[in-house]
Formats: C-alpha cells, structure tokens, sequence
C-alpha cells in the first residue's frame, strides 16, 4: 500500500499522528524521463507493504527556492546528478530516507531493503565495481567513469548523521566537486554500509544465475538506458518495464474515467 505523494517542496515529511511513520523516498526527476519516474513510483507502491512517502527532486523547484544554484557541467547526464545530496536536508536531517534514480524498476517489498538498514552507517548503498563499456547513455549523454561509479544511484541515508549534517547543505551541494559527492569522500569507508547489489541489478552489468536464488533482481536499474528511449526499447527486462507501464497506464484509464 502506499500513501500520498507529495512534491519536493513540501519534502520535510510530517510523521506525527496515529499509525507507523511513512519511509521517505526521494526519486531523481528529469522532464525527458518522465514516463520512468512514473512507472518508478508504481512499482515502489504497488509491492510495499509498508506506507511510503515518495518525493520528485525537480531542479526547477529546488532553483525557485534558492536551495540548489550550480551551472549545469557536460558530464551531468540528467537534472538530478547533484540534487540527489539533497536527500537528507529534505528530509530535515531527520530519520532514514532513500534516494533512487528515476530509471528503476521495483520487483520486490521495499519493506524488505528497510529492513537491511543499520544505524552504525551513515549511509549504505551497493558497492559495485562497475566500469560501463559505452562511450554514450540514454539519449546521447556522455558516459563517464570514475570510482564508485552508480553507487550513488540508490543512497539509504542516516539523514540526522552528523557527517550527513556537516557535508550536505545546499551551498555544498551547489559548490562541491562531482568527485567529493558521487564518492561521497565526506565519509570514512567503515561509515558506508553494503546492501546485495540486487536491489541496484546494473542491465548489462550484473548477472542472473538461474541456479541461484540470491542473483534475482529485486530492483532493476537500466543505468545506460531503458525502453522510454527509442534506442533501448529492446534493452535486458525492457518487457517488464514495458508490462509495468501498461499496468499503470490502465489504472490512469480507469480513474479518469470514474
């Protein structure tokens, strides 16, 4: 179940009241991708069992409230690729919240990630040894490649830690390096805790073993491109993308219609 879904402004989530508290997700968002964010945001809700508040980070929205002002650089790929340090000063430094790209699929209980989350970590993530093959991704966008590479794709952040606090203000994400923050060198490697690389299953990079279990995606990341774009519709799992946009396109259907 899932509950309502509010904009990035109004990101400092409201836990009071009878029930348990709502899990923050913070979802990058970029006009051309539209469509993925949406069926990102289905995906997460259709299979929790758990209430969850999921937030759009829009650049437009964090510019007219002056929290975020950088020039936009060559090698950002999308509007998001600094505003996603911003979780946890939406999140009011306060609680855990996840942050995701757009380009997601969700094929399992997000109640079963929270459950992996431990408090001695500032933040915890996938640690991939990813180095991408393609010169391009998405729609003609630079691919680059560098340490830590995707592994601030999907962030679990302790938002109250005190490094997070120190580290991820608006100036410093507004001013800081892409290396200081993608390889989040604000922290010690023993405060960066590891989650199963199958809640950030990499298209073309990580591997099914039919024979295990323990390999089967439970969140689908279609890192250089996924079937919104014209050149990847025939991409790895692209059907269970395309199935899952049709789900949500049919429910649209019937409320607009009710």
């Amino acid at each position: 179940m899932g509950s309502e879904i509010l904009p990035c402004s109004a990101a400092v989530a409201d836990l009071a009241g009878e029930g348990p508290p709502s899990f923050r997700i913070f979802i990058g968002y970029d006009p051309r991708e539209d469509a993925a964010f949406e069926v990102c945001r289905h995906s997460l809700l259709k299979r929790s069992s758990v209430p969850l508040e999921i937030h759009p980070i829009k650049q437009s929205e964090l510019r007219a409230a002056g929290l975020f002002w950088r020039e936009r650089g060559p090698t950002e790929s999308t509007e998001f690729s600094f505003t996603r340090f911003l979780t946890p000063h939406l999140a009011g430094f306060q609680g855990w919240a996840m942050f995701v790209d757009c380009d997601f699929l969700y094929l399992a209980d997000i109640k079963e990630l929270i459950a992996l989350i431990d408090d001695r970590y500032a933040i915890m993530c996938v640690h991939h040894e990813y180095a991408p093959k393609e010169t391009t991704k998405m729609d003609g966008a630079v691919q680059t490649v560098y340490p830590r590479k995707n592994w601030s794709s999907m962030v679990l952040y302790n938002c109250g830690h005190p490094k997070n606090r120190a580290a991820l203000t608006p100036e410093a994400v507004s001013t800081q390096t892409g290396a200081f923050l993608h390889r989040f060198t604000w922290l010690d490697d023993a405060e960066i805790g590891e989650i199963p690389f199958v809640w950030n299953f990499l298209v073309g990079h990580n591997n099914v073993d039919p024979n295990d279990p323990t390999t089967f995606p439970k969140a689908i990341h279609y890192t250089t491109g996924g079937p919104w774009f014209e050149r990847y519709k025939d991409c790895e799992f692209a059907e269970l993308w395309l199935q899952e946009l049709e789900e949500l396109n049919k429910e649209n259907t019937k409320i607009a219609a009710a």
